[in-house]
């Protein structure tokens, strides 16, 4: 088993992943730790060892990528305390849901840099409100300049995992992200097969345009229940059930060599919320070759299994290892998580 010094700085260079080696990726960066999507994150997650952050992106009123897990921001910003901006809040409906809230596209980035992070679950991570106020909301742009930072620090190749959000609302109100995207890995020289970059996206339409697009990996995410936003506009009928059957995935494989699944789609919990036995997802995927990168794994009681809780109390840790365990044992090419220190001792234990 590696060592805590190897894992956190070997100078192998270790992209591509080997073969049998899984991929820790680090979900919104590290933000067990500290305020998701900032640049504190991501750089917390490549120096405790993951190679790969994960950079969910959302545009500016003027067009410019941030990193927001949503483009709501009532919860992971401090906009709602800002006077100035209070006649911004508004509703919305997007992909179905009505919300009310700040959201990033009424927003220039020169407002949105005025703003200041904050911890969006401070009931089950109060020891992230320590950093409220802090940090930025950050560009992808700002997000790639520290992965290349960090890369040459650290003398191993990093990545990101970006993610396309809501594609078919923002194309609707005249934001589409994917132009923007593909022009930034162009000026960034990362518009290549071997470049350390996946693009990942719960819509269907928009990858399989990104295909003809990009040179990268593609990797297309999928959800225990519902249907893809961009099908449910088109009134096509399928749904992430259909998506994953074996037919579905050999469609996938046709613009997509990633597959990123709920990962109650492998292992499903039952009427208790405990685990059961495992889906044949994970090999389905792999004979339509697509490799298996689920989400989200998270060390807090909150977000685990009941059978693997500790106590009652939310914000303390559980059986982590026994789940990351139990879904390595499924033969997983990598996984997303949010403390991406505890997945990697799982990850090569």
């Amino acid at each position: 088993m590696p060592t805590a010094r190897t894992l956190l700085d070997s100078a192998e260079d270790r992209y591509p992943a080997g073969e049998g080696e899984v991929v820790v990726v680090g979900h919104r960066g590290a933000p067990g730790y500290r305020p998701e999507h900032t640049l504190a994150s991501y750089e917390l997650a490549f120096r405790q060892g993951a190679d790969w952050v994960d950079v969910d992106l959302v545009p500016t009123l003027d067009g410019r990528l941030v990193a927001r897990h949503e483009n709501d921001i009532t919860r992971s910003t401090d906009v709602a305390g800002r006077p100035e901006f209070a006649d911004r809040e508004t509703s919305k409906v997007i992909d179905g849901e009505r919300l009310t809230g700040w959201f990033t596209e009424d927003f220039t980035l020169a407002e949105l840099k005025t703003l200041r992070a904050v911890e969006p679950i401070p009931d089950v991570r109060a020891n992230n409100t320590i950093y409220n106020g802090r940090f930025q909301v950050v560009t992808y742009q700002e997000v790639l300049d520290l992965t290349r930072r960090l890369g040459h620090e650290l003398r191993r190749t990093l990545g990101t995992y970006p993610e396309v959000k809501h594609s078919t609302y923002f194309a609707s109100i005249g934001l589409p992200i994917e132009p923007e995207l593909v022009e930034i890995l162009d000026r960034n020289g990362l518009n290549r097969p071997d470049a350390p970059v996946i693009i990942q996206s719960f819509e269907v339409s928009n990858l399989e345009a990104l295909h003809r697009q990009v040179e990268v990996p593609l990797l297309q995410l999928t959800s225990a229940t519902g249907a893809p936003a961009d099908l449910v506009a088109k009134s096509d009928p399928r749904t992430w059930a259909d998506l994953v059957t074996p037919a579905g995935l050999k469609e996938i494989s046709a613009y997509a060599a990633y597959l990123g699944p709920d990962k109650a789609q492998i292992i499903p919990l039952d009427s208790a919320g405990n685990l059961t036995a495992p889906t044949s997802l994970v090999t389905d995927a792999h004979h339509a070759g697509l490799k298996v990168v689920p989400y989200t794994f998270r060390n807090e009681n909150f977000f685990l299994p009941a059978n693997l809780r500790s106590s009652s109390e939310a914000g303390t840790y559980g059986g982590i290892l026994a789940e990351e365990a139990a879904f390595l044992a499924t033969g997983i090419d990598g996984f997303f998580a949010d403390q991406p220190d505890t997945a990697l001792i799982a990850a090569h234990s």
